[in-house]
């Protein structure tokens, strides 16, 4: 199977953090999936967490959202924390797609009563708070530690810099313990960034072991796999036309391409 992952970073700024995606993702496959890992060409990649900066990131979502349909991908994956036209994408999608977030988020309620959340700097965390809501999981949220880390790009400075990562990582571990202490049975570090960093450290839990640190980048990539083996179980089904993500009739397409563009294409 083939599945496009969307980093919401670009290739000249975050090298060393591209460089151990590839390798986390390449481990975590099975042998018969490729993954390709697009990063953002055209506007941004360096600070979404401001809602205004990724809502312009978004537009090149969606529009790659397109283009891997018709490239023949069987999943997307969005490999950001905000996740970035998440419920646009599976409106316009005809395979499985996926956020960061929410992939993480529901998992932690499954491998934990509750869940906290390790950020980058406290509007970040108001960011993630927010989706946590939308995806019904207000309660499971045990609390939010930030790491003061107000340009996110720095983050880049962990592959490159041993006394960075150092640094980074140590304050992690810091903050996660200190939620755990107060009762967090899952810590997830909620910067994509972050994730990839810390497992190629070995940070997979806290507390002497019994508290999990969730890896969602690997997580995204199971879960599609996962999806595109039940779409074809289940007959080929998989987002509902219900509703949340119902597109327009067939009779109205003309219309709306003559109003908003080429959109709707894979319909």
């Amino acid at each position: 199977m083939k599945i496009w992952y969307q980093s919401l970073t670009r290739k000249d700024r975050w090298q060393g953090y591209n460089v151990a995606l590839q390798a986390l993702l390449d481990a975590a496959k099975e042998p018969d999936t490729t993954i390709e890992i697009h990063c953002v060409e055209k506007r941004g990649g360096i600070g979404d967490q401001f809602h205004y900066l990724e809502s312009i990131e978004a537009q090149e979502v969606l529009e790659n959202v397109e283009r891997a349909g018709r490239e023949g991908f069987d999943a997307f994956v969005i490999g950001n924390i905000g996740d970035p036209g998440l419920r646009e994408a599976r409106e316009i999608a005809a395979f499985p797609v996926f956020g960061l977030c929410e992939t993480s988020v529901h998992l932690a309620a499954m491998m934990g009563g509750n869940f906290a959340l390790v950020t980058g700097n406290e509007k970040h965390g108001a960011r993630i708070v927010d989706n946590i809501g939308r995806y019904g999981l207000r309660e499971k949220l045990h609390s939010v530690r930030t790491m003061s880390v107000e340009r996110l790009v720095d983050l880049e400075s962990g592959f490159g810099n041993t006394a960075a990562r150092e640094a980074l990582v140590n304050t992690f571990i810091e903050a996660g313990e200190a939620a755990a202490a107060e009762g967090a049975e899952v810590i997830i570090p909620s910067i994509g960034v972050l994730m990839v960093l810390l497992s190629s450290q070995g940070v997979h839990a806290l507390r002497q072991g019994t508290v999990p640190v969730l890896n969602g980048s690997a997580a995204l990539i199971k879960i599609a796999e996962s999806a595109v083996k039940l779409k074809k179980i289940m007959g080929g089904q998989w987002t509902s036309r219900r509703a949340h993500y119902a597109q327009p009739p067939l009779d109205q397409l003309e219309e709306l391409r003559g109003a908003y563009g080429d959109v709707f294409l894979t319909m």
